[in-house]
């Protein structure tokens, strides 16, 4: 053989090898970037636990601890609304509108939604957040950090699909935080995209599947709620469905609808003056969720975990439960302070659930199940989603058609109701601001330029 035909063989093959080398070397960070997900969901979750357990602690402790939240958690929503303003913007809120508002933005523009420093805000804020007794959740923040993650994995690997990555983030997440893999998948499908990407669905279910296994082996497997038994056997077991479905779709159209009309009016009375009228309204904020929490015997204050699987468990709760926690949610997400209404939307579905169970006298376990089956897909009008995050966490597969049936029951009546999903409409004002601050940059850029 020639010189220059052994020549170009050996190139070629060294084109073949450093290309290999490349794709394993992507490989390898997408991996340990899904690993990373699932470590730090569990790290969160521990850290959410400690701080909420201690506010409990605190506001126990004493003949006159229960009236510590009057000065603490005004306090906290204060300190964590400043805090997210000056060092973490676009950490407020949920964290799924960011991450939805990522996937329609160009790729200069993402990194002002999602980054490492925002993760890392977005997590000590949350904890702030519930150790002051703010009513909110960490599953909608761990969706945030999840997709900051594999943003940042795409930067690192030298990956082109960053859409595909913040969805598999995305999902990653909600499979951890609930250990709900199902969810997390259906979840990217349904709400954080609307639209099937065949192209994503390997990238996907890898970070699931990843994420999933990094948690399970620092928490092992378990059941959110624990493992329920319930199952329609009367024809009043049935009217809970039409009850559940109609009465928590409604109930979530509210909520939604309430939210973004709020949102839009604070914000254009925020405008003057952003910092100082946010931090007093977070104020006022925290003073009306502490009061609702000591009127309710300190039961809407945090995730409202614990009520909801008490009503899991068939133990019914108070018959106002829900519409307290309703509102202390309400105020938490009003205040922009980060933290999710993930889990604050179930034990809301969860009371709502209980309380028409009592009224009817059916098992109050199936009704909290469809309850927050109902009033979950009334608020995020994502019924699959609704349908199997309720089904994964409470393992009463002797009701899959009931909670299909409420899922869809909420979702169709929160549609009549409310047109404009909560998180996609969220997501809208986060696009909106990163567009406005993007070309104050450019023209800013262009007066410098044309100074010079």
């Amino acid at each position: 053989m020639p010189v220059s035909g052994r020549k170009s063989k050996i190139m070629r093959r060294s084109r073949v090898l450093l290309g290999s080398r490349r794709l394993w070397r992507t490989r390898l960070v997408f991996w340990l970037g899904a690993l990373a997900i699932g470590v730090v969901s569990v790290g969160f979750a521990e850290l959410a636990d400690l701080a909420q357990g201690a506010f409990v602690s605190v506001s126990s402790t004493g003949r006159w601890g229960f009236l510590l939240p009057i000065a603490l958690t005004p306090a906290g929503f204060m300190l964590s609304a400043y805090l997210a303003i000056k060092l973490f913007p676009n950490s407020q809120g949920s964290g799924i509108p960011q991450a939805i508002a990522a996937r329609h933005l160009p790729e200069g523009d993402r990194p002002r939604l999602l980054s490492l420093k925002i993760a890392f805000g977005k997590i000590a804020l949350t904890v702030l957040g519930l150790f002051s007794g703010a009513s909110i959740g960490r599953e909608g923040p761990t969706v945030q950090v999840g997709a900051s993650i594999m943003l940042t994995v795409a930067r690192l690997g030298d990956m082109q699909q960053a859409r595909g990555l913040i969805l598999a983030g995305s999902a990653a997440g909600i499979a951890a935080a609930f250990n709900t893999p199902l969810a997390g998948i259906v979840f990217a499908i349904e709400e954080m995209s609307r639209t099937y990407e065949s192209r994503a669905n390997g990238v996907v279910l890898t970070a699931v599947i990843l994420s999933g296994l990094a948690a399970l082996g620092l928490s092992g497997s378990y059941s959110y709620f624990g493992i329920a038994t319930a199952a329609p056997t009367q024809l009043r077991d049935w009217g809970l469905v039409l009850l559940c479905g109609i009465g928590g779709g409604a109930l979530g159209a509210g909520f939604s609808g309430c939210a973004l009309y709020a949102g839009q009016r604070v914000r254009r009375w925020a405008h003057p003056a952003p910092l100082k009228r946010m931090v007093l309204l977070a104020g006022i904020c925290g003073l009306a969720v502490a009061a609702i929490g000591i009127s309710s015997g300190g039961m809407t204050f945090g995730t409202g975990y614990e009520q909801a699987r008490h009503a899991v468990e068939g133990n019914a709760v108070p018959p106002m439960f829900f519409a307290q926690k309703l509102a202390a949610s309400f105020l938490s997400m009003m205040s922009a302070i980060p933290g999710g209404i993930f889990a604050p939307s179930l034990a809301v579905g969860a009371g709502l659930g209980s309380t028409i169970g009592s009224a009817l006298g059916s098992s109050i376990t199936l009704a909290a199940i469809l309850g927050m089956a109902g009033y979950f897909a009334g608020v995020v009008q994502a019924p699959m989603t609704a349908f199997v995050i309720i089904l994964e966490m409470t393992g009463a597969h002797q009701a899959v058609v009931p909670i299909m049936a409420v899922s869809m029951l909420g979702y169709l009546t929160s549609r009549l109701l409310s047109r404009d999903p909560l998180y996609h409409g969220l997501s809208r004002v986060f696009i909106a601001a990163a567009i406005r601050a993007r070309r104050a940059t450019e023209k800013s850029t262009d007066s410098t330029t044309h100074a010079i």
